[in-house]
Formats: C-alpha cells, sequence, structure tokens
C-alpha cells in the first residue's frame, strides 16, 4: 500500500504560473496524493482557476 503524500502550494496573485503548477502535479504518476492550495487573499484570477481545478480534481482541497 502506498503512502499519502501532501502537496501544499502557496498561492498568491500567481495566475500566471498556477495552471502550469496544477497541471504538473496532478499528471505526477504517483496517484496517491492530496493537493493543499492555501489561497492568501489574492486579488487575481487565481481562485477562480483553483475552483476550476478543484472541480475536475477531488484530490485538490482549496483552503
Amino acid at each position: 500500500m502506498s503512502s499519502l503524500v501532501s502537496v501544499i502550494i502557496p498561492v498568491y496573485n500567481v495566475e500566471k504560473y498556477l495552471r502550469k503548477c496544477l497541471d504538473s502535479i496532478c499528471n505526477q504518476t504517483y496517484r496517491n496524493l492530496e493537493i493543499l492550495c492555501v489561497n492568501d487573499g489574492s486579488t487575481d484570477s487565481s481562485a477562480a482557476i483553483l475552483e476550476e481545478y478543484a472541480a475536475r480534481d477531488k484530490r485538490i482541497k482549496i483552503h
């Protein structure tokens, strides 16, 4: 049985890079991941991007 790995992503106004970051993590061959995204009050579209990805991948949690 493989162990659960937690990946913590701090998010603050990173809309330019966030999709590439999330795609990279979600496409890893190791599947037993929880992806914790901590949005620190972004004023760009980072929050919307996180919501979009969380709707597609149940491993992504937004905090």
